[in-house]
């Protein structure tokens, strides 16, 4: 699938310069790449997207002026409908003939991309006949009840606004061992990692095509289904006669998902992998059975396929999701260093995670509120008299 990709606010900005930066395999994912921010320092940050296409917005609104929106989204959606032509003309050099979809990358808990994000994706709707998904970021827990309330107000209307929304919850990929950078800079990777294995499927690098090769018709035709989806993932290391033949070393390569399964025939590996790929950890957990449609896409040289195999795990996840709106096949990569799985799941509606954003989201509100209104008290006691003999200026 070729994509034009937009990154919004400082999070859909950084996602948006790594998918860039791994452009690098033969595979051209990213056809087209721009972001937008209010907060010019966030901008300035970014590596791998030229200047021309980091556009600053909201500039010559006087609660901004290049500096962010403070976690408002109400004024990051208020920026961008005012800056509209500026996004527009931003959007021109784009080369719609070659893209198939939009994506559009923000994070749910700040102001900029929780409020632009969706202002955007209408525009988006109205302007173009291509589909438009969103990959939106969960905040964690440790990021506070502003970041929750955020995104709680946001996912509606990303989730209507879009074609269908793909979630990363980074509150379920964050550890307790990683610094704030080193946090972000990991689930960044493994989220990346995750969008490349199932949206590059069918792009061509040279590899032989099999009959079975999965293409951008498969993937908008499970997303099609809509609402939030998530994304599964696991790979296995290559059989040692693979490696021989395209020149790897032996190593072990499991990506902390399970043991090498050297030695199984094609058939058991490929539906092992599928299964234990569903079984981890998911972009966002969710409750698999509550997923209307699915996707098997799975990756590496061809002689490590088996059509049994995929037969079997789809056949498998269909009993899984009690649904027959399930597709499978392969995306052969001759020159890969791994046997992957990636595995979308659309229109999930068992999300514990959502649930508990609402939730948390609520009470920050009303602490939000009572807070408001004792400071409102406070303040006046502070500077009135206590027997009202004084009169104000």
């Amino acid at each position: 699938m070729k994509l034009a990709v937009i990154g919004f606010g400082n999070a859909g900005g950084k996602i948006a310069d790594r998918l860039v930066a791994s452009d690098t395999d033969g595979r051209s994912l990213c056809q087209f790449t721009v972001v937008f921010n209010t907060a010019r320092v966030d901008l300035a940050r970014l590596e791998h997207i030229p200047e021309e296409s980091r556009v600053l917005i909201g500039q010559t609104d006087a609660r901004s002026k290049g500096h962010g929106v403070g976690a408002d989204p109400d004024l990051g959606a208020e920026v961008t409908k005012a800056d509209g032509p500026e996004i527009e003309r931003a959007l021109d050099a784009m080369p719609i003939h070659k893209v198939d979809a939009f994506l559009i990358v923000a994070g749910l808990g700040g102001g900029t991309g929780s409020g632009g994000g969706t202002v955007l994706a209408e525009k988006l709707q109205a302007m173009y006949s291509e589909p438009v998904y969103g990959l939106g970021i969960l905040p964690s827990t440790d990021e506070g009840g502003r970041a929750s309330l955020n995104a709680a107000r946001s996912l509606p209307s990303f989730t209507t606004s879009t074609d269908g929304l793909l979630l990363f919850d980074n509150n379920a990929w964050r550890t307790g061992h990683d610094s704030v950078e080193e946090g972000y800079t990991r689930t960044n990777r493994e989220m990346v990692q995750r969008i490349r294995a199932l949206l590059s499927a069918g792009e061509q690098d040279g590899s032989q095509i099999s009959e079975n090769a999965m293409d951008a018709s498969d993937i908008r035709r499970t997303l099609a289904a809509g609402g939030v989806s998530t994304i599964a993932y696991a790979e296995t290391d290559l059989e040692p006669e693979t490696k021989r033949q395209n020149g790897f070393l032996a190593r072990f390569r499991s990506n902390g998902n399970g043991a090498s399964q050297n030695g199984a025939d094609p058939a058991t590996k490929v539906q092992s992998l599928v299964r234990r790929a569903v079984r981890s950890r998911l972009t966002c957990p969710a409750d698999i059975k509550t997923a209307e449609r699915a996707l098997v896409v799975v990756s590496g040289p061809p002689e490590e396929f088996s059509q049994k195999g995929l037969e079997s795990a789809r056949r498998w996840l269909e009993e899984e999701i009690g649904s027959v709106e399930v597709l499978a096949g392969d995306d052969p990569r001759g020159n890969a260093d791994c046997l992957s799985a990636a595995v979308l799941l659309t229109n999930v509606t068992g999300v514990p995670r959502i649930e508990e954003i609402k939730e948390y989201a609520v009470t920050a509100r009303n602490n939000i509120e009572d807070q408001a209104a004792d400071r409102e008290e406070s303040i006046e006691n502070l500077v009135t008299d206590e027997n009202d003999v004084l009169d104000p200026v």
